[in-house]
């Protein structure tokens, strides 16, 4: 008799094959850097998420490795905030949006700017 032992996904994103080509392509060019997500109190509902390039990690962050060529850095005050988000990237008429399909939101701004989780 064997026993298994059910692990959770450990992996605090995700992101859709869309959104890997996006930031794929993003980063193409500047090799060594990785995408950084964290979030800033905003709008009126409290919360606005930040994307940005970045080189070097800082004190806290946590790192998910998308793939070989991407890996995204979480800032330590958004893990709880972000964590199961899956970030998507779509075309909306002539526009690219990236997309954050986060199960932890429980309103968001109208104008959608910030969100707020339980």
């Amino acid at each position: 008799m064997s026993v298994e032992t059910f692990v959770p996904s450990s992996s605090l994103i995700s992101m859709t094959e869309s959104a890997v080509r996006y930031f794929e392509s993003r980063l193409k060019d500047e090799p060594g850097k990785f995408i950084r997500l964290s979030t800033k109190q905003s709008g009126c509902t409290g919360y606005a998420y930040v994307l940005s390039s970045a080189d070097a990690l800082e004190d806290g962050d946590e790192v998910v490795d998308i793939n070989d060529n991407l890996k995204v850095a979480i800032a330590s005050n958004a893990l709880e905030l972000v964590r199961n988000t899956e970030i998507d990237y779509v075309k909306e008429g002539i526009n690219g949006v990236v997309k954050f399909n986060n199960p932890n939101v429980v309103n968001e701004c109208g104008c959608g700017e910030s969100f707020n989780v339980q």
